[in-house]
């Protein structure tokens, strides 16, 4: 008897680099540009008109009539057009049942630029080789982008596995197309495998209950950092001759740019080694545990105010942009995608005591934590000495073993406890 395994769909975005001509680059700025320009103007139109005549029909109808009186604003795709209304939309329902706040103008120097391509069959890729491939951008024409990940084009693209848009993106290291990418796969099987449990943290990133650890060095070269500090100063200096309310000299603007590049080339390099370990993590164990951490609450500012000052702030605020530079959050979510891909689980633990308690006798003792690498349990029928990450790691699987991890339930989470069992021993 053949067992058919059932099929979910699954969505995902892929993000490429472009190649683009100095021709190809200013025509998406001003695509660009032209998009953020019509936000701007449709909430103009949307807060000026009375309540009774706004609708999408009456948007529509102004925007379509915009793009033939409006030179300009006719470069941008119709389109692209249409879905800057759909988005503007979209951000007025958000904040009507309460999930963001108001729709406001974009900036032009603080807005990302971008424009969306809704249809996915007017890119009409194709792959050039191994390493590149083309897609038709509307209005600017065939551009090459950098093929990293087999996408379902030609005869491998139909009904369920496809692509059904992109979205061009520019950062500090030029343009990018996002794709939106649907595909039906057959639904992993449950895994049966090991269990482990991950500490993070920021001397070391990631720490394992088997005692495995995964680390990384700085993410800019000793030359970048350099002239990264160059830049800060000399960005600094130029900016000390700017008056209150002055516009932005071009050469300050240029050094604003060049330290942008560096810290999204950081970034990116971060980014590569968290899917690069998480993938690693996920193929290996089947179930992941770890702890649930207020991030937002633990990089707080330790300032105070002016009658309660608080105390070691510049401590306190080196603390805190380690922790944001780990990006701990998106080191979760990733593990939770490709956990369950692979027929996995990840739970998350409450994360209180599970640093000062020993995972050999499960005795909390005041200072067994004895430095930032080092563990001694001060119990005396105990202490045992380790690695104070391994210990943490231990006792978060510890906890999970026990029947105390988190579980959603009518929209908040609840502790699921279980009868105790005895410490797990030293493996």
């Amino acid at each position: 008897m053949v067992t058919v395994r059932a099929c979910e769909k699954r969505q995902f975005g892929h993000r490429a680099r472009l190649a683009l001509t100095p021709a190809q680059a200013q025509l998406m700025d001003t695509q660009a540009h032209a998009a953020r320009a019509l936000w701007n103007l449709l909430h103009d139109w949307w807060t000026m008109l009375p309540r009774d005549k706004r609708s999408l029909a009456a948007a529509d109808a102004a925007i379509r009539q915009g793009r033939k009186e409006i030179d300009w604003l006719a470069v941008l795709p119709a389109q692209a057009a249409q879905a800057v209304l759909k988005t503007y939309f979209q951000a007025w329902k958000n904040c009507w049942e309460g999930r963001a706040g108001r729709p406001d103008f974009k900036a032009r120097f603080r807005t990302v630029m971008s424009v969306d391509i809704p249809q996915g069959r007017d890119l009409c890729i194709t792959r050039v080789h191994r390493r590149w491939g083309m897609a038709n951008i509307p209005k600017i024409g065939r551009v090459r982008f950098r093929w990293t990940k087999d996408l379902p084009v030609g005869k491998r693209a139909d009904t369920a596995n496809r692509i059904t848009g992109a979205r061009l993106v520019k950062d500090a290291l030029g343009w990018h197309i996002a794709f939106r990418v649907q595909t039906l796969e057959p639904a992993p099987e449950p895994r049966h495998g090991p269990e482990v449990g991950i500490d993070v943290g920021v001397t070391v990133p990631l720490a394992l209950s088997d005692g495995t650890t995964y680390g990384h060095t700085a993410w800019l070269t000793s030359k970048e950092q350099t002239k990264l500090g160059r830049l800060e100063r000399r960005a600094a200096h130029r900016k000390s001759f700017r008056t209150r309310g002055e516009r932005t000299s071009h050469r300050l603007r240029a050094t604003y740019d060049q330290i942008a590049g560096l810290c999204a080339r950081a970034k990116r390099r971060h980014l590569d080694w968290q899917h690069k370990t998480t993938t690693v993590i996920a193929a290996k164990y089947s179930v992941v545990v770890v702890e649930d951490l207020n991030i937002t609450n633990m990089v707080k500012s330790a300032k105070g105010t002016v009658e309660v000052p608080g105390r070691n702030v510049a401590q306190k605020s080196g603390l805190n942009r380690a922790i944001i530079g780990e990006a701990w959050g998106r080191t979760v979510e990733l593990l939770t995608y490709k956990t369950a891909r692979r027929g996995g689980t990840l739970h998350k633990v409450p994360a209180p005591g599970t640093s000062q308690r020993c995972s050999m006798c499960g005795v909390t003792t005041p200072g067994s934590r004895e430095s930032q690498a080092v563990f001694a349990c001060k119990n005396p029928d105990c202490g045992w000495v380790g690695n104070a990450d391994h210990n943490g790691a231990r006792n978060i699987l510890h906890v999970y073993r026990t029947g105390l991890a988190l579980v959603p339930a009518a929209g908040r989470a609840v502790v699921r406890r279980a009868r105790r069992v005895k410490p797990a021993t030293a493996r």
